[in-house]
C-alpha cells in the first residue's frame, strides 16, 4: 500500500526535522524518514555531534575548573575525582531528552516519521526498508534529501572502530585515553583534543596545513594555538600523516605509531592509544539511489547543485544542508529547511549566507561572522584607506576580569569609507552568545558606529564588543 503526501523527508537531522516542523506548520502533509537503528531523531547533531560535544565539553570544563581555579576564589575542595561513566551518562540523558522531544514536536504537528533507510524511487517516489525488511512506499508531490554529512576516512588511516576511531567513537571512550593523536587541526579535532585533555589525556595534534583553524580569521587562529599550547596541547604543524600500525600495548590495550613526514622531508612517529581522525566531512548520500534517479552530484565533493530553491536536476526533488554547498553548521541546515518549505507553501523567505555565525567550543571560545581580515584583503582593500580594525582585549574587561576568563579579544573589521562592518571575530568567554549582536547588526547592514553607540549593560562581556566597535569607528576604545 502506497501512502501519499505534499512532502517526504530523507533524514531527520537539523535540516530535515526542522524543515518537516515548518512545512506541516503551513499546512502541509509531511513524513519524515530516519534511518538510526535506534529510532533517535535529531541526526548527527543530536545523537553524535554538537550536543553530546557540548555536554562533554561542559561536564570535562567543570572538572578542570575544580582542579586548577576553584582555590583561586577561595573555594577548598578535597579529593576531587573523575567519574567517566556518570559524565557519559548525563551526556546520554542530554541527548535522548533533545532527541525525544522531537519525537513530541512531530506528534503535535502532525508530521509522520518513518524508521529506516529512504531511497529514491522516481521523482514523486521514496521506497523506506524498515530494519526487519520491510518496505513502504510513499508518493510526494515533493522530495526533500536532507541526510547530512559523515566522517571523511582516509584511505591510509582507516576507522577501526577502537583505535582509529571518528568523532563518533572520541565521544563515548570509556576510559581517558594515555595520549589522543589527532589527525587534522581543525574545529571537531580541538573541541574532542579539550575534553579529553582537561580530563587528563595528553594530546598531539598534526595537521598537514601551516596553521590550524582554516575557517577562522588568522590572528584568532594563531592566538588559539598560543592559549592551547599553554592548556598542554602539542602541535605539529606543516605535517603529512602517511599511515598508521596497531600494536598490543606492554601494560595490555594497545598503541598506535602513526608514520608522519615533515615539511623539510623528516620522517617522523607518534604513539599514541587513541587516534582521532578529524581532517572534514562529507556529504552522505550512500544508498539514496541518486544514480537511479537521475540526480547530478559531484563524485568527487559528494556535494549535490542546487538553485536558490534548494532544486536539483530532477523536478521536485530538492536538496539542503551538508549535501549542499556552504558550510557544514547545524543552524545553516535548519535555516535552509526553514527557507525551503516556506518556499514550497509560495512564501518569499530571506536566508542571508553572509550572515552565517560558526562557533567553536573550546575555552576561551571562538566565534565569528563575515570576512576574515585575510578575506576582506583579497577584495583589493588596504588596511587603513580601505578597512579599519578596531580590537578590544578581554584583559581589559571587569567581568572577564571578575570571571577570571581574560583571555582572548574581540575584532572587529570595518569598510574605511563606509564604516559598515564587513567582520566580527570573537576570542574569549562566551564567544558564541556574544556573536549574536553582531549577526544581527550585520543582518541589517549596519556599522560599527551603530553597535558603538548602542548601551551596553555594565558590567557585562557585550561591553567588550561596544569597546572593539568604538576602537574601529574612532579609532581607539575607552578602556584600553
Amino acid at each position: 500500500m502506497t501512502e501519499n503526501f505534499d512532502l517526504v523527508i530523507i533524514g531527520a537531522g537539523p535540516g530535515g526535522y526542522v524543515a518537516a516542523l515548518r512545512a506541516a506548520q503551513l499546512g502541509l502533509k509531511v513524513a519524515c524518514i530516519e534511518k538510526r537503528p535506534n529510532k533517535a531523531l535529531g541526526g548527527t547533531c543530536l545523537n553524535i555531534g554538537c550536543i553530546p560535544s557540548k555536554a562533554l565539553l561542559d561536564s570535562s570544563e567543570m572538572y578542570d575548573v575544580a582542579l586548577h581555579k576553584f582555590a583561586k576564589h577561595g573555594i577548598k575542595v578535597k579529593d576531587v575525582s573523575l567519574d567517566l561513566g556518570e559524565m557519559m551518562n548525563r551526556k546520554n540523558d542530554v541527548v535522548k531528552s533533545l532527541t525525544s522531544g522531537i519525537g513530541m514536536l512531530f506528534k503535535k504537528n502532525k508530521v509522520t516519521a518513518y524508521y529506516g533507510a529512504g531511497k529514491l524511487a522516481g521523482a514523486n517516489r521514496v521506497e523506506v526498508t524498515a530494519a526487519d525488511g520491510t518496505v513502504t512506499l510513499l508518493e510526494a508531490k515533493s522530495i526533500l534529501l536532507a541526510t547530512g554529512s559523515e566522517s571523511t576516512e582516509l584511505p591510509f588511516l582507516k576507522f577501526d572502530g577502537q583505535s582509529i576511531v571518528s568523532s563518533t567513537e572520541a565521544l563515548a571512550f570509556e576510559s581517558v585515553p594515555k595520549h589522543l593523536v589527532i589527525v587534522g587541526g581543525g574545529y571537531i579535532g580541538l573541541e574532542i583534543g579539550s575534553i579529553w585533555r582537561r580530563l587528563g589525556a595528553d594530546v598531539t595534534v598534526l595537521e598537514f596545513l601551516p596553521r590550524l583553524l582554516t575557517i577562522c580569521d588568522g590572528e584568532v587562529a594563531t592566538n588559539v594555538q598560543k592559549i592551547l599550547t599553554k592548556q598542554g596541547f602539542q602541535f605539529h604543524l606543516d605535517t603529512k600523516v602517511t599511515g598508521a600500525t596497531v600494536k598490543p600495548g606492554i601494560l595490555g590495550g594497545s598503541q598506535v605509531i602513526v608514520s608522519a613526514t615533515a615539511k623539510d622531508g623528516t620522517a617522523l612517529t607518534f604513539t599514541g592509544d587513541k587516534v582521532l581522525v578529524a581532517v572534514g566531512r562529507r556529504p552522505h548520500t550512500a544508498g539514496l539511489g541518486l544514480t537511479e534517479a537521475g540526480v547530478n552530484f559531484d563524485a568527487k565533493s559528494g556535494k549535490i547543485p542546487v538553485d536558490k530553491q534548494f532544486k536539483t536536476n530532477v523536478a521536485n526533488i530538492y536538496a539542503i544542508g551538508d549535501l549542499i554547498d556552504g558550510p557544514m553548521l547545524a543552524h545553516k541546515a535548519s535555516e535552509e529547511g526553514v527557507a525551503f518549505a516556506e518556499m514550497l507553501a509560495g512564501h518569499k523567505p530571506h536566508l542571508n549566507y553572509d550572515c552565517l555565525p560558526s562557533a567553536i567550543y573550546i575555552w576561551p571560545e571562538v566565534a565569528s561572522v563575515g570576512l576574515t581580515e585575510e578575506q576582506v584583503q583579497a577584495t583589493g582593500r588596504e588596511p587603513k584607506t580601505g578597512y579599519k580594525v578596531g580590537k578590544f582585549p578581554f584583559v581589559a574587561s571587569g567581568r572577564a576580569k571578575a570571571m577570571d576568563d581574560t583571555e582572548g579579544f574581540v575584532k572587529i573589521i570595518t569598510d574605511a569609507k563606509t564604516d559598515r562592518i564587513l567582520g566580527v571575530h570573537v576570542l574569549g568567554p562566551r564567544a558564541s552568545d556574544l556573536i549574536g549582536e553582531a549577526v544581527i547588526v550585520m543582518e541589517y547592514k549596519g556599522s560599527a558606529e551603530d553597535i558603538a553607540r548602542t548601551i551596553h549593560g555594565h558590567p557585562s562581556l557585550t561591553e567588550s564588543v561596544g569597546e572593539a566597535a568604538r576602537a574601529a569607528w574612532l579609532g581607539m576604545a575607552l578602556h584600553a
